[in-house]
């Protein structure tokens, strides 16, 4: 599980069982109240903990965006290389992370490309290690701070599926995406800072023209290209 520095992992502080009770209760308030999707959280354990323990316990799924007020996602067909990427769905992910890159990159205001993933060891469907990040952004784009205050959706998982693990030489991969083909609606939202993002100093950056080689290295294991 020896992978090249530009893939990261979070330092995560221990939870205890009155931390996933708290967890519980935030989330199980929000969805005792109707008139709004938006979840108060003021916990000191940072955010993306407590997201990524909903995804395990309570079966969401989570998806990043600037627009604060979407109602329903409906599937659509992004620009992506792979084949998996590259259908008319509607995208999430499991994992808080990653989905959080998505609600604070603003996109809208700086036309850049972003390189990202998220991806995990397992054996059979049992991880064997923590999830590794990559998150990359075009040349010249960091020093405009082209962040932004976004949103992260909690989706309903039934009708998500996930993308196909992939080989790295003798080892396998969950890259987690998921996709529905069908319309989904939020069963919460909760406001994202860039602050909240674990990795906002680390994110690199990368030459548009060079692109394949970059997916290459990534797709490899091999050096971020110079």
């Amino acid at each position: 599980m020896n992978l090249p520095d530009y893939w990261l992992q979070c330092a995560s502080a221990p939870l205890t069982e009155r931390d996933h009770a708290e967890f519980d209760r935030i989330f199980l308030n929000s969805l005792a109240q109707p008139d709004s999707l938006t979840l108060d959280y003021s916990l000191p354990i940072p955010k993306w903990q407590f997201l990524n323990y909903l995804v395990e316990h309570h079966g969401i799924v989570l998806h990043g965006s600037g627009n604060a007020a979407i109602e329903t996602f409906e599937p659509r067909k992004p620009l992506d290389t792979t084949e998996f990427g590259s259908q008319e769905a509607v995208f999430a992910a499991a994992d808080s992370v990653w989905a959080m890159f998505f609600a604070v990159i603003d996109r809208d205001q700086y036309a850049m490309r972003i390189s990202n993933g998220c991806i995990q060891f397992v054996e059979g469907d049992n991880p064997i290690s923590d999830p590794y990040y990559l998150f990359s952004i075009s040349q010249g784009f960091l020093q405009k701070n082209p962040w932004r205050t976004g949103t992260l959706y909690l989706l309903p998982s039934e009708t998500f599926v996930e993308q196909p693990t992939v080989k790295l030489g003798d080892m396998t991969l969950r890259i987690k995406q998921l996709a529905s083909l069908v319309a989904v609606k939020p069963i919460a939202k909760i406001e994202i800072v860039p602050e909240d993002f674990p990795f906002l100093d680390q994110v690199k950056e990368h030459d548009d023209s060079r692109m394949e080689d970059y997916e290459r290295a990534i797709q490899t294991g091999g050096a971020w290209p110079d």
